[in-house]
C-alpha cells in the first residue's frame, strides 16, 4: 500500500499565497493535507548568480498517480517560472493514516 501514496514538495516566496494553493489542493482532493514550514532558507543558482532567499515549504500527502495534476495546477498557479515541485515515495507508515491519504484524495482524471 505504501507505493500508493508519496510526498509532493512545494516552495514559494509568500507562506500566504502557499497556505491558499495548499487549500485549492485539498478542496479538489489533489491532496489529502499540507503541513507548512516558513520561513526555509533557499540557496539556488538562477540566470547565473546565486540567490539566498526565504521561501515557504509545504509537503503535500498524496497518491503518486496524482503527482502529474499536482504539477500541472502547479504550473497554473503558480508566480514562479520553475517552481519546486518534487515528490518523494514513501516507504512506510501508519497504516490507517494511508488509507486516510486515499480516502481524501480522488482518481485521477481519466479513470473510472
Amino acid at each position: 500500500m505504501d507505493e500508493e501514496y508519496c510526498e509532493v514538495v512545494v516552495t514559494a516566496a509568500d507562506a500566504d499565497w502557499l497556505a491558499g494553493f495548499t487549500r485549492t489542493l485539498v478542496e479538489e482532493r489533489l491532496a489529502a493535507c499540507g503541513h507548512h514550514l516558513s520561513p526555509i532558507r533557499s540557496v539556488y543558482r538562477w540566470n547565473g548568480a546565486v540567490h539566498d532567499e526565504p521561501e515557504a515549504r509545504v509537503a503535500l500527502h498524496t497518491r503518486r498517480s496524482l503527482v502529474p495534476e499536482i504539477v500541472s495546477r502547479t504550473a497554473d498557479l503558480h508566480p514562479y517560472d520553475v517552481p519546486c515541485v518534487i515528490a518523494l515515495p514513501l516507504v512506510g507508515g501508519n497504516p490507517d493514516y494511508l488509507r486516510w491519504i486515499g480516502a481524501e484524495t480522488r482518481e485521477p482524471l481519466g479513470r473510472n
